[in-house]
């Protein structure tokens, strides 16, 4: 069973659910303590390419698919044959194996994975160390591994850290500084960026700029600003919104910001497997206010086949607002 993302997590001052996170706190200890531990025993291995490794300091949500299409597009456009690398998440498939959108579907290699391989060739492992050398093999000469802050298998070339930017009223995206499972933190906010080369603050189209107090928080390491961006306006008419992402609410936000006509909006866990039920349910919903359905690609890659062409999928993509400055960071580190 998948359990939704808590909004308490995300209060700046923990003011929110203070009896259950403090009763979650001897786990964090633990959870912190182990992901310590497991960083620094591991041995990285050179897997004869370089590696890009997106990640970040929370529990879903911050972004990293879409800096991941992103860094792999500029790559790309650059000349370097740069191929995406993941642990295919919510997928049957052990791999390593790489990602067939013409035979494969989310149920075999999951839903971002088969996102990113619309872009650019896309690998799935468990193991990472032989996905990296599968796909070097294959004549990759940089993977970019989406969600590998806190894995150190791998020896990295340059590590990112994504953060979402949004920051409006009591929110925050480290919410106290509590680490899962009393707060949103993977591991504390100081160990995190030791390990990090830069950091990319993800912004919703609709916010003028980075909070100045969340940009302070990095210290000496290069910032970059990126924006997710529609690309296209929302589908015209009333619609019926849903998605099974890590803060759904922000989607809602997203369409409401962009101009949808939104009558309803249903949220699900990340990841989340439609069920018949779930369906008949925003089938009915949908009929209720005679309106479309609408959702995020990664929501859209996971529907049946028959339910795609009832759903509409409203794609958003990262840009950085320096983009030149960017592309010159990565290009000195590789």
């Amino acid at each position: 069973m998948k359990l939704s993302t808590p909004r308490w997590w995300y209060s700046r001052e923990g003011r929110h659910a203070p009896v259950t996170r403090a009763a979650l706190k001897p786990l964090s200890w633990i959870w912190a303590a182990a992901t310590a531990r497991r960083v620094s025993r591991t041995t990285p291995v050179d897997p004869g390419a370089a590696v890009i490794s997106i990640g970040n300091l929370t529990v879903g949500g911050s972004g990293k698919t879409p800096v991941a299409r992103e860094v792999l597009r500029l790559l790309r456009r650059s000349g370097v044959e740069a191929h995406a690398l993941s642990r295919g998440y919510g997928g049957r498939l052990q791999g390593p194996a790489q990602v067939d959108p013409a035979r494969h579907t989310a149920e075999d290699v999951g839903d971002e994975p088969l996102m990113l391989a619309g872009d650019a060739p896309a690998w799935i492992a468990r193991d990472r160390v032989a996905g990296a050398r599968a796909a070097a093999a294959a004549g990759a000469q940089a993977l970019v591994l989406d969600d590998a802050h806190q894995n150190p298998t791998l020896g990295k070339t340059l590590s990112l850290i994504v953060v979402d930017g949004e920051t409006r009223n009591d929110e925050w995206p480290f919410g106290d500084g509590s680490v899962f499972p009393s707060g949103p933190m993977r591991e504390p906010l100081k160990a995190g960026l030791a390990r990090a080369d830069a950091v990319v603050i993800l912004l919703p189209a609709d916010l003028d700029a980075a909070d100045p107090q969340l940009v302070a928080l990095f210290g000496d390491l290069p910032v970059f600003i990126a924006r997710l961006e529609p690309l296209g306006p929302p589908p015209p008419g009333p619609q019926v919104g849903f998605a099974g992402v890590a803060k759904p609410w922000k989607v809602e936000r997203s369409l409401i910001a962009a101009g949808c006509d939104l009558k309803d909006f249903a949220p699900y866990p990340d990841h989340a497997a439609w069920k018949l039920s779930d369906l008949a349910f925003l089938e009915d919903r949908a009929a209720v206010f005679g309106a479309g359905l609408v959702t995020t690609e990664k929501d859209w890659v996971r529907l049946p086949a028959d339910w795609r062409r009832k759903a509409v999928a409203w794609p958003v993509v990262a840009r950085f607002e320096d983009e030149d400055a960017f592309s010159a960071f990565m290009a000195d580190r590789l």
